[in-house]
């Protein structure tokens, strides 16, 4: 596809952004559009992945049928199937009378399940059943019926976990994911997350009537460095409270980092997580060696940090701050900072070497696993199922590891 016609799909769309990656979604999603191939539509929570399920509706030759957009995860289990495939009367409490799913409405268009990985697997099976035969049954009926949807999916779920762990079948993937769209995240976009920022400070500036903000040369450095697990839809927010708070409209560095909130390490562990599994080929048999991996990479991190300042020090001729004397470890806790072999590091001084000794930090892992999961629960208001999935473990291990440590 040639850039114009890329170009031209943005500004319809009101997508903001030049990388490659965003490019390369778009161009996927114009050259399947005229067919009826399923799209599952892959990226993190508020990447933007509502917007390409419309690309493709309006290219097709379906454009003029019902489009319906359906949020899976915001809809209870007792009652997705009803919401989807329709019900008879009587068909349960509360069924006093007969009434359409969104499969019968859309008959013609193009439905878009979000959150499609969120799905019980009861409701899983019958959706497969519509994209192998356009067939389904209503709750409470034996009568098949028959719809010609477009169906395109859409999950920040890794739906290859969820297949190894039982919570996704393994053959609805294979239909949902005939053709894939990755939408990658807002840390890998570059320089769109300036651009991003500038439109929508315009945005507010209209919408409240006031200057917009900008960015000053060390705000905008800070903007692309910060990991923004809430992609577009933080920055957006973040935006906002700017262009609403500040009096002074020109936000340099100090400034923004009041509104960038830090990354606590059980808010890392999902991103930590997908990167050791997927770059480097690491897989994790239970929570306990994630956190362990966690913790190693905070040891890495700790020391890389003592050693510059110990640099730095010595180039202005000051003592070292820190020795690094490892503690003999115990089987019930974990070191902080990584092993250092007196061998690897070399001595600023060998008259000062022996002044101050560093002993590192040690921390039970019981301890790191408890707070871990109390700062989960308390950041979902206690919502258990919400708390397991951050900390990407069951909702039953959570249970127990709730019971053990008597956070109840």
């Amino acid at each position: 596809m040639i850039k114009t016609e890329i170009q031209n799909i943005k500004l319809r769309f009101g997508i903001i952004g030049n990388a490659e990656a965003l490019n390369r979604a778009i161009d996927i999603a114009m050259q399947v559009a005229p067919t009826d191939l399923s799209v599952l539509i892959t990226g993190e929570s508020g990447v933007g992945k509502e917007t390409f399920p419309q690309i493709v509706h309006q290219f097709s030759r379906r454009k003029h049928g019902q489009y319906i957009a359906v949020n899976c995860g915001a809809i209870p289990e007792g009652t997705i199937d009803s919401e989807l495939f329709g019900h008879e009367k009587g068909a349960f409490t509360g069924a006093i009378g007969d009434r359409n799913g969104y499969f019968a409405e859309a008959n013609g268009g193009t439905i878009f399940l979000d959150e499609v990985g969120e799905l019980p697997l009861a409701t899983q099976a019958r959706l497969l059943r519509v994209l192998e035969s356009g067939e389904y049954i209503k709750v409470g009926s034996s009568k098949v019926q028959k719809t010609n949807v477009r169906i395109v999916a859409a999950t920040n779920v890794n739906l290859t976990e969820a297949i190894a762990d039982g919570r996704f079948r393994e053959d609805l993937f294979y239909r949902l994911n005939t053709v894939p769209i990755k939408i990658p995240p807002l840390r890998e976009r570059g320089e769109d997350i300036t651009l991003l920022f500038r439109k929508f400070a315009s945005d507010f500036a209209e919408k409240y009537r006031m200057p917009a903000i900008q960015l000053t040369e060390d705000a905008k450095a800070m903007l692309k460095a910060y990991p923004w697990p809430g992609n577009v839809r933080q920055l957006k927010n973040i935006t906002e409270q700017i262009s609403i708070i500040e009096t002074h409209r020109e936000i340099n560095a100090p400034i923004l980092q009041n509104y960038l909130p830090a990354q606590p390490m059980d808010a890392r562990l999902p991103m930590l997580l997908g990167a050791k599994g997927h770059g480097g080929g690491k897989t994790f048999e239970s929570e306990r060696e994630i956190l362990y991996q966690v913790l190693f990479d905070m040891r890495r991190d700790m020391t890389e940090l003592k050693k510059l300042v110990n640099t730095l020090m010595a180039e202005r001729g000051g003592e070292p701050a820190y020795n690094f004397v490892h503690p003999v470890p115990t089987s019930s806790t974990i070191n902080i900072s990584p092993m250092i072999h007196t061998g690897n590091v070399t001595p600023v001084d060998d008259d000062i070497q022996d002044t101050e000794e560093y002993v590192e930090e040690t921390l039970s892992l019981d301890e790191v696993e408890k707070e871990m999961i109390r700062k989960a629960l308390e950041r979902h208001h206690g919502r258990r199922k919400n708390a397991a999935k951050d900390l990407k473990i069951s909702e039953r291990t959570l249970y127990r590891k709730i019971k053990e440590y008597g956070l109840e």
